[in-house]
């Protein structure tokens, strides 16, 4: 991670009763979960006189590390592109669409609401009504389904989600005591007032304030939550490095066999087309044990090789009722079927979003782990993937935290983020959401699969969850 990320950190303190019940205990072989696979009902979720809401595409520029091809644009500039990509690629007419909906975390002051300016630089009409929102790292899912919500209760029939995160370019302030100098100032009627604010500045004020990346309520990076999360379920650093290897081993593996088929080519201006992601980077065990700590020094596990990265990007996906689709002459991609959020804890389960909304979402739609063929989690951190999968794969987790029975399980790694994931892909913040989802709808027809599962953390202790159903070839 950045080491704008990185405020001081404060010493690793770890659950006792979790360390003492995951200590010992390692990620479940792929043959042990082989071995729980049954086999799966063919049933459909379609639910009589509910609407079917139905993906039909869904696309997303390249996402780069930040710093690097688009370090001049502004976020409006690359949902723009993932816009006019899906516009491209679905041929929709530019009034056709409802309502455009995009999330975003740390939002550009110029333009607050990037969705109508996106849009509106897409050539959309400007009839259509557009809105941004943010829920951190699930900013695009909350932007997906607020459409799903739209078109179930009748507002709309056809509505653009998606999200964009630039961190080539984040809001600096002045501080504050310069701030309120500066306002006052703006409203100061003589020169004499002027000259007096003018005289109280001092060299402190112009201290600069950068975006605070860290928890509001616990004053802790995630990086930080994330190192801790490991410790509290014995993750250790060569299980993050195995799993970071992993993912990007198999994001350069699709990216070379073509199937990152949402991924459009952008002409940045003044530069070069860019087609592919350029975090994709396959190491070795042995460089990446090389590298120190990111957060919690020296004893951390938590590395720049097993997290996530600062990346550029957006998505857009076109959601549809399926009435209004198959009028249209679409062949939708999939189904979304059913969704929830949860909020837990955010110090000590910041990062266990998946762990709560996976049980919760297969509830609602009468599933087990077992029916899920495809199986996309968004990957902040190798340790946070880590520790997800053992709070799922235990019982006593389940019933001491969750107030639930059993355990839900874990899913198998044999259908688990197989073309990458966000510490290989990267994770434009509020980007994220809608590239899980096109890549489950991807997976699921290129794999001959009928269910798809996608889960994810974020900031403040909350997370979702979502089904996604294959689409009848």
């Amino acid at each position: 991670m950045a080491s704008m990320l990185m405020n001081p950190i404060r010493s690793c303190s770890v659950s006792s009763s979790w360390a003492v019940r995951f200590g010992a205990r390692s990620l479940s072989t792929t043959a042990q979960l082989q071995s729980q696979v049954q086999t799966k009902s063919k049933k459909t979720l379609a639910r009589p006189g509910v609407k079917n809401i139905v993906l039909v595409e869904g696309v997303r520029t390249p996402f780069l590390l930040s710093g690097t091809t688009y370090a001049d644009l502004m976020p409006h500039d690359l949902a723009r592109a993932a816009l006019q990509g899906l516009l491209k690629q679905t041929g929709i007419p530019k009034d056709a669409v409802d309502y455009i909906i995009y999330g975003t975390v740390v939002q550009e002051v110029k333009t607050s609401n990037v969705a109508r300016e996106a849009a509106l630089g897409a050539g959309f009409s400007d009839k259509i009504p557009a809105h941004t929102v943010t829920m951190a790292c699930i900013s695009s899912n909350q932007a997906m389904t607020s459409s799903v919500g739209l078109i179930a209760a009748g507002q709309c029939d056809a509505v653009v989600a998606g999200g964009v995160e630039f961190m080539s370019d984040v809001p600096i302030r002045h501080s504050r005591k310069m701030r309120k100098t500066m306002l006052s100032l703006n409203k100061a009627k003589t020169l004499g007032q002027r000259l007096s604010l003018i005289g109280s500045i001092r060299l402190a004020h112009l201290s600069p304030e950068l975006p605070a990346f860290a928890e509001f309520s616990t004053a802790e990076t995630m990086g930080h939550s994330a190192d801790r999360l490991a410790a509290a379920f014995g993750v250790s650093r060569v299980e993050q490095d195995e799993f970071a290897l992993r993912s990007h081993t198999l994001a350069k593996k699709a990216q070379d066999e073509g199937l990152l088929q949402d991924v459009i080519s952008f002409k940045v201006p003044g530069r070069d087309i860019v087609s592919k992601d350029n975090g994709i980077r396959p190491s070795s065990m042995e460089q990446m044990a090389k590298l120190k700590p990111a957060f919690v020094k020296p004893h951390g596990t938590v590395t720049a090789a097993n997290s996530s990265f600062l990346t550029d990007g957006a998505s857009a996906v076109l959601v549809m009722s399926e009435e209004k689709a198959l009028a249209m002459g679409y062949k939708p991609k999939a189904y979304l079927r059913d969704f929830v959020y949860v909020s837990h804890d955010p110090k000590d389960q910041l990062l266990l979003g998946p762990t709560y909304a996976t049980p919760k979402v297969l509830e609602r739609a009468g599933l087990s782990m077992s029916d899920i063929d495809v199986f996309e989690f968004h990957e902040a951190f190798a340790g946070q993937i880590m520790a997800n999968l053992k709070a799922m794969d235990s019982d006593w987790f389940a019933q001491t935290y969750m107030g639930r029975k059993s355990k839900v399980g874990t899913p198998a790694m044999e259908k688990f983020n197989l073309w990458g994931g966000s510490l290989s892909l990267g994770h434009p913040f509020g980007a994220t959401g809608c590239r899980l989802a096109t890549t489950v709808a991807n997976r699921l027809k290129k794999e001959g699969g009928q269910y798809g599962l996608i889960a994810a953390c974020a900031a403040g202790g909350q997370g979702h969850a979502m089904v996604i159903e294959a689409y009848p070839q």
